[in-house]
């Protein structure tokens, strides 16, 4: 086919406007549009692919001269001859323009490139963090910048191969913190997932990786256990001297089995003190988010020794909204620190003890030295329970149980002070020092001589047993609850004598 007809950019400088023609052709499909949409000339090139005519533009004049439009139908044209289509590779590389563009407006802005493992983390983390805690997003989140990001977040995700993510997180192994390691591979795990589901991968790089890392060693909260050692603490504790607020704090605290957040922002108005009862709102439990929005608040039944320290500390703080106010700051909770301060002031290491540890000490001693149901701890304690058929228990659950529970607790946890003394305790009413060993708790006298609990309160209030005052709390010794025990059952039987005397002379009368 014939080419180069026109003769030259002169012939395309005379063509003046009311020029007749529509197109000036240069032969072999290359041709020259003049006054395209009423101003400047454009080149084209007529071609056909598979079958399909298609045409491709090359350019306007003058700005593309007649030997550079030449130029471009040729290599057009060699395209063509390789069997590929000039118009879908002009679509890719003005694609790749596009992006390139794309990738240097989100480098300046701070942003990570398009289909990067970061750019798809934040994209799955603002869609999951809806329903999560705030203080859980930021841990994930954190752990992404810190230990991930650094490394292949400006990687594009379906290029990072398992390989790849190993040696990121052999760098946390190296740390020693083997735990967050493999956080850290649950959390990319999540990310690959997502990019699956949404179409830039085919398949998780992270799924086989967890037989890689080294095993993390299971670590329990620091709790005491042993009887003798926890008395041991709480005399400690009820000598630290500190702040009236914090010593209620050191004195209700191991009492009631609750998390340090949730007592530490304790408010009055949550506090029924005639009823003996917390209600800790549900927003400042340790539960998913609609459940901290929407679910139940949870129920502390107070012991009276709890209500004795409320009421002496409402003396206090009582005006205000918290319980716990900080002592610089009033309208702030104390310290999340404070407490822990406190155990190691007295001595005792955060290998031993921590707050958070207190309602291990509580689970274990309840059920092993106590013998209460684990439903029951586990209700208190905030945990889900769960029925024969699988079905969370009400939150209500077992609360009169759990009254009478938690009341034994403070009752033992009285006895424990009383035991851990080097010295022994001091009857208030008559100055005599009394053998610990042989104080008891009115529970504990009614569990002596199998009765109940109510039926020995009436007869110490009757004046039956004496009392001895320690302190504030009302004990009674061993020897008078037996003796007096045995003057019941004594009275009991020349009751039923005279009963069945009066029987007897009544028959024979």
């Amino acid at each position: 086919m014939a080419r180069n007809l026109i003769p030259g950019d002169a012939t395309l400088r005379a063509i003046k406007p009311g020029d007749s023609r529509r197109r000036l052709s240069d032969g072999d499909n290359l041709y020259l549009l003049l006054f395209v949409g009423g101003g400047a000339h454009g080149w084209r090139f007529d071609y056909r692919f598979h079958g399909k005519r298609n045409t491709l533009s090359l350019g306007t004049y003058p700005d593309t001269s007649l030997g550079l439009a030449r130029r471009k139908a040729d290599e057009a044209r060699a395209l063509l001859a390789e069997g590929k289509n000039p118009s879908d590779l002009r679509k890719a590389e003005k694609a790749s323009w596009a992006q390139a563009e794309i990738v240097e407006e989100r480098k300046a802005k701070g942003l990570p490139p398009l289909d990067s493992f970061e750019a798809v983390a934040r994209e799955w983390f603002d869609i999951k963090k809806s329903g999560w805690a705030p203080m859980y997003a930021e841990k994930i989140i954190g752990r992404l910048v810190a230990d991930v990001f650094p490394y292949v977040g400006q990687e594009p995700v379906v290029e990072i191969t398992p390989v790849r993510l190993l040696e990121v997180l052999r760098r946390i192994e190296k740390r020693g913190v083997i735990e967050t390691a493999h956080r850290a591979l649950e959390n990319c795990s999540q990310v690959f997932r997502y990019a699956v589901a949404t179409g830039r991968m085919t398949a998780n790089p992270a799924r086989d990786l967890k037989d890689a890392l080294r095993r993390p060693e299971p670590k329990h909260m620091p709790a005491i256990t042993d009887p003798k050692r926890f008395g041991e603490l709480l005399r400690a504790c009820d000598a630290y001297a500190a702040t009236p607020v914090v010593r209620a704090a050191f004195k209700v605290a191991p009492m009631l089995l609750l998390r340090p957040g949730e007592l530490r922002f304790a408010e009055w108005a949550e506090i029924d003190l005639d009823n003996a009862l917390w209600t800790v709102p549900s927003a400042r439990m340790k539960r998913e988010v609609q459940q901290k929005l929407h679910g139940a608040p949870h129920l502390v039944p107070l012991p009276r020794q709890a209500v004795a320290v409320f009421r002496e500390l409402h003396e206090l703080t009582g005006r205000g909204k918290l319980v716990f106010r900080g002592e610089r700051h009033h309208d702030r909770p104390m310290s999340n620190n404070t407490i822990n301060a406190g155990f190691r002031a007295m001595g005792f290491s955060a290998d031993e003890v921590v707050m958070h540890g207190y309602r291990a000490t509580a689970r274990t001693m309840l059920h092993e030295r106590l013998g209460f149901s684990p439903d029951v701890i586990e209700a208190q304690l905030a945990h889900s329970v769960r029925d024969n058929l699988g079905r969370a228990y009400n939150r209500t659950e077992f609360i009169e149980q759990r009254r009478e529970m938690l009341q034994r607790w403070a009752d033992y946890l009285d006895e424990l002070r009383l035991l851990a003394g080097t010295a022994k305790p001091v009857d208030e009413a008559s100055g005599d020092r009394v053998d610990a060993k042989d104080l008891l708790t009115p529970q504990a006298a009614a569990d002596l001589v199998n009765v109940s609990r109510p039926f020995v309160v009436r007869h110490i209030d009757a004046g039956d047993i004496p009392v001895v005052m320690v302190g504030s709390r009302q004990r009674v010794r061993k020897q008078d609850v037996l003796a007096w025990h045995e003057r019941v059952q004594n009275k009991s039987a020349m009751a039923r004598s005279k009963l069945l005397d009066a029987v007897d002379d009544e028959l024979r009368g």
